[in-house]
Parts: C-alpha cells; structure tokens; sequence
C-alpha cells in the first residue's frame, strides 16, 4: 500500500491547495490512511507562533512514525528552507509557489516545476469548498512576509474559475468561498478583474452560495458592495482587514487607506445591507503605538458598525521592515492590548446577533456537533444550532434566528 498523511496548518487558502494534493495523490494511486509512507505538512509562517506550531507537529510526526519521510511546503518552508531541511525525518521542502510539484516527487522522486499559478479547491466539505482564485501579494506590508513566501500577484482567469465552480457543484456542494492572498487584485496585468468575475459568477448561476473571502478595503468598490446587495448568491458577509485605527500607525504599516476611507466602506455597506456581517483584522502593538495611539484604535472600532474582529498581537517576522523598527511593544502590552479589543469584539458580536435575532434567514446546514444538534451558517454568517436530522444536513434551511441557538 502507498499510503500518506497531510496536515494543514494557516489560512483557508491552505487548505484549499492540501486538498488538491491530496485528490492529485488519490488519482495517482496513493491512499489518505492507514501507516503513511509519506507524511506532508503544508506549513503557515504569519506569525512566530505559527511557525512554533509547525515545529511542534513536525517534531510529533517524527516521534510518532520515525520511517516516514515529511514533505513540508507552504510559506515557513518558502522563508527558512534551510533550517527546515535539517530538522529530523525531513525528507524534502518546497516552497509556495512549487506546492504542487510535491505530487510529482512523491509519485517519481522527480521536481518538476509548477505553472506560474494553479488553482486549487477544498473538497474535504460535502457542503462547501473553498476555492482559490488568486495568489501573491503586491502590497508589501510592513508588518508581512507573505508577499515574500507566495511571491507577486497573479490569478486566474473568470473562464477558470467559472469551470472549477461548475465542478464544485456537480459534487454537490451548495457553497464557495472564493480566497486568495489578496483577491481583490484578480486579474492584474489583464482586462479581467474582482468585478467582472462577480458578475460573470452571478451569470452563472451554477451554485447557490458564494462568499467572498478577505477584502482589502481599498479594492472593495461600490459596484462590488452593490452587487452583493442585489444577487442572493453573493453571500452579505465582508471581512475587511484594518489592522490599526490611526492613521500614523496604518501609514508604518504601509496600508493604502485612511481611517476615514475604511469608515466610509462600512458606512456605505450598511447602508445597502444593514445586517450584513462585516468582520475586520486588527494588530495589537505594532513598533510605536503609544498608549494614546491605541486608544485611538479602540475608540474607532468601538464607533464602527462592525460584527466582530480577528485581533492579533503585533509579531516580529524576519525580513520584514517592522521587525527593524524602534520602539517594539513589549510582550506583556500587547496582550493587554489585544484582550481589550477580544473582548471588544465579544461585545460587537452579541450586539450583532441580538439585532438580527427574531429574522428568518437561510441557513446552509453543515455538520454535527452533538448527537442531538446540527449546526451551519446563515447567509451573514451567524452560526445557528438546530435539533438533529439527517436529511436536512447540506440543504439550505429557513430558520429563524433565535439567540438561544446562536453559538458565538
């Protein structure tokens, strides 16, 4: 038997391409299961305590099962592919953007090179699956390595992308979630874009769910928020990275908008959508915040009608220009920081969900998670619970959103 293990660790879009090495494999007769010959880890590095979880796993793999040989890829492996290669049982390391070539090697023992961009789907989900549409990442970021692990921006083409959804929904999957490392930049150096891909999608019609993943805030235009509004299978859920609400602090970071701009989107969403979901990334101590400065940021999101945040303490990465800055926040702030807007983001979540409770909206039901309970997600995203019944599990339900069954 030619079997393999795979572990994701990261973003969705990582899960995306470990699915498709894994369904590479399968055709190619190996089998997930069983004692692997082969074991893949496809590896995250956005923070240290990411790349401390991909040591830890590795490590564990190892102990575990001595004789098989770890394939790692994926961004820790694109940054340190050196020190990866000498951890224990290691066998080979391939970077991002030569993911793919690692069915090749397991199959021949041969590197062959991947196409400048390849699309990829999650298929682990009979419900939904989540479809990359781009990759790379033009923006350079102060704070970021990501556009030094996937490289520059490049993506698909609407034709591609349109065919893959049409293969997502004859395995009968109700729902996309279109991701990348920067999606709103589909078709750079094309006549193709963000827009015209929604468009082409809606045309479509080919799946009845489709949400759109993280958005910088300044390639979310007013036709994208309106056509949203419009089409019942673009899903009324927006999450928009803003990582800190001062303007000197986003201009560090080197961020393309303004504090003014940003409100101005969500204000702009609201409108259309009043109970649209609008999630955001926010950073707690990045290199000079000052007391005052996060409080700033505090009082801002405190005045945005957002639905909860991600918030993440500020991580010093290798090679970036914020790990090189003065003044770094010291360990014990920025987690003093970063559970005020936790808890912060607690309090915006509840107050999301009490103003749509009593509202009927469709929910895609996905999973169990007791013997008497079934869970999924409404279209603004708030997860709901329901009495079990199998038949109704990856059917799109009406349920009346009701605070006792809402799971924050």
């Amino acid at each position: 038997m030619k079997n393999f293990e795979i572990h994701t660790l990261g973003c969705k879009l990582n899960y995306s391409e470990s699915s498709s090495i894994a369904a590479e494999l399968e055709k190619r007769g190996w089998t997930q299961g069983g004692v692997p010959e082969i074991v893949i880890v496809n590896t995250c590095a956005v923070t240290s305590s990411a790349e401390k979880k991909t040591r830890n796993l590795v490590s564990k793999l190892h102990r575990e099962n001595p004789l098989a040989a770890i394939i790692l890829v994926g961004c820790y492996s694109a940054l340190k592919p050196e020190l990866l290669e000498r951890w224990a049982g290691v066998d080979k390391v391939f970077a991002s953007a030569n993911k793919m070539s690692v069915v090749d090697y397991v199959v021949t023992r041969e590197v062959t090179p991947s196409p400048n961009f390849f699309a990829t789907y999650s298929i682990n989900d009979r419900t939904r699956s989540f479809l990359k549409i781009q990759d790379g990442c033009n923006t350079h970021c102060t704070y970021c390595t990501v556009w030094i692990a996937r490289g520059k921006s490049r993506s698909d083409t609407i034709e591609g992308v349109l065919k893959n959804i049409d293969e997502i929904a004859a395995q009968g999957v109700r729902e996309v979630n279109l991701t990348g490392v920067n999606i709103g930049d589909f078709g750079r150096g094309t006549d193709e874009n963000f827009t015209k891909l929604l468009k082409a999608i809606v045309k479509q019609n080919a799946i009845e769910r489709v949400r759109i993943s993280s958005l910088e805030p300044e390639l979310l235009t007013d036709d994208i928020i309106k056509l949203v509004a419009k089409n019942d299978i673009l899903m009324p859920h927006f999450h928009l990275p803003l990582q800190s609400g001062c303007d000197r602090i986003l201009s560090d970071m080197r961020r393309r908008y303004t504090t003014a701009e940003y409100a101005e989107k969500v204000t702009k969403i609201r409108k259309l959508m009043p109970d649209a979901c609008i999630a955001c990334d926010v950073i707690a101590g990045f290199p000079g915040e000052t007391d005052e400065e996060f409080e700033m940021t505090y009082s801002f999101l405190e005045s945005l009608s957002i639905s909860y945040m991600h918030v993440f303490p500020y991580s010093r990465r290798p090679r970036t220009a914020a790990n090189i800055m003065e003044n770094q926040i010291s360990e014990d702030v920025k987690n003093e920081r970063a559970a005020r807007l936790i808890a912060l983001s607690n309090e915006k979540k509840r107050a999301f969900y009490e103003q749509c409770s009593g509202q009927e909206r469709p929910v895609l039901v996905e999973s169990t998670v007791a013997d008497d309970m079934l869970s999924g997600f409404t279209d603004n995203y708030i997860r709901v619970q329901l009495p079990f019944d199998e038949g109704i599990v990856n059917t799109i339900q009406n349920v009346i959103v009701d605070p006792c069954r809402t799971v924050l």
